[in-house]
């Protein structure tokens, strides 16, 4: 069984307390970070270890493109989404095979180390925000859907689930919700009609959703990510969406408003996310798996959803997955360089 609590460990293999850690029955997923990273072989030595342990659990990682990638020795470096919305604006046609090329090229490499998915993509507007900036596509919903249909088809076809994040948009909002509390107190028609229809149009081919740690407070006075009028009568209700939806980090600053770690998780299932992230703090980690010892499981056939096809294959410390890995690669490195 799956639970619904990702956590995430401090290096390059388990030591004895991440084992029992992954033991736990509420523990559902792990999320690997740079630091957890020394070259592709040493990945899927650690991931195989991790379902040696623990059979089901689901392996994550964000490796968007750009700064956002945690994948880096002996990995395609990816260019940020916004070099593709930029290429769109003289060469759609262009724009639209690179990204569907780049979506296959990072599944295929996320895929081959044993990590089930990233969370990606990011379908925010390349706004005012801080955070989000050259990681959303495009400013506008008429160029990221087009662009970021292709990105998932990419992904699709290399047989990885996708997560659309952060719904219902983090573009419009300046503050950085990792450190700061992001407040949007636009009206919801103006939301609705903006930043929401990325997420809208795109619904069919998305597996995943993380919604914002942002509170839309002439809405809502909770961050999305922990609101049941977002959650329940947005997104499942009116929206009929029924895919995974994960919580974002719940360490993050603008998580804080619900209290200590246990508090927070127990907010963001009972809102009606599938599973809570708490990363890079392992007490509170242990004191979020306390805190939801007595909450049923989640929904189990959705997060089988986001299993990834890992191949069986031996991983060198060099990546070597073939002719269309070489050439599709080849192609992302050289635009990405030419930026």
């Amino acid at each position: 069984m799956i639970g619904a609590l990702m956590l995430d460990i401090a290096g390059t293999e388990l030591t004895q307390e991440d084992i029992e850690l992954l033991q736990a029955p509420q523990v559902g997923g792990v999320i690997l970070f740079a630091r957890n990273i020394q070259s592709p072989q040493q990945v899927r030595a650690l991931t195989d270890h991790m379902r040696q342990i623990r059979p089901e659990i689901l392996i994550a990682v964000d490796q968007e493109g750009g700064r956002v990638q945690r994948l880096r020795t002996g990995f395609t470096l990816l260019p940020a989404m916004g070099r593709f919305g930029e290429l769109y604006l003289d060469h759609p046609e262009q724009a639209l095979d690179l990204a569907e090329q780049c979506g296959w090229l990072m599944a295929t490499e996320v895929l081959a180390v044993g990590i089930d998915f990233s969370f990606a993509p990011v379908l925010d507007l390349n706004d005012i925000s801080d955070v989000i900036g050259d990681r959303g596509f495009a400013k506008n919903m008429q160029d990221i859907v087009p662009l970021a249909s292709a990105f998932l088809k990419g992904m699709k076809r290399a047989g990885m689930a996708s997560t659309g994040k952060h719904f219902p948009g983090h573009g419009s909002v300046k503050a950085d919700s990792h450190v700061a509390t992001a407040i949007d107190s636009r009206p919801y028609a103006e939301i609705f009609a903006k930043d929401m229809q990325s997420f809208i149009q795109l619904m069919p081919q998305l597996d995943a959703l993380m919604p914002a740690h942002v509170i839309y407070d002439q809405v809502d006075p909770n961050p999305a990510g922990f609101s049941e009028f977002w959650i329940q009568n947005i997104l499942r209700q009116e929206l009929k969406f029924d895919g995974v939806l994960f919580s974002d980090d719940l360490s993050m600053q603008a998580a804080c408003v619900a209290g200590g770690a246990d508090a927070r998780i127990q907010a963001a299932l009972q809102a009606g996310c599938d599973m809570g992230l708490v990363c890079n703090d392992r007490a509170a980690q242990c004191v979020a798996l306390v805190g939801i010892t007595e909450l049923p499981l989640p929904n189990q056939q959705r997060l089988e959803r986001m299993r990834g096809k890992i191949p069986n294959i031996e991983i060198g410390e060099n990546l070597d997955l073939g002719d269309e890995w070489r050439q599709i690669r080849d192609r992302i490195v050289a635009f990405k360089n030419a930026g």
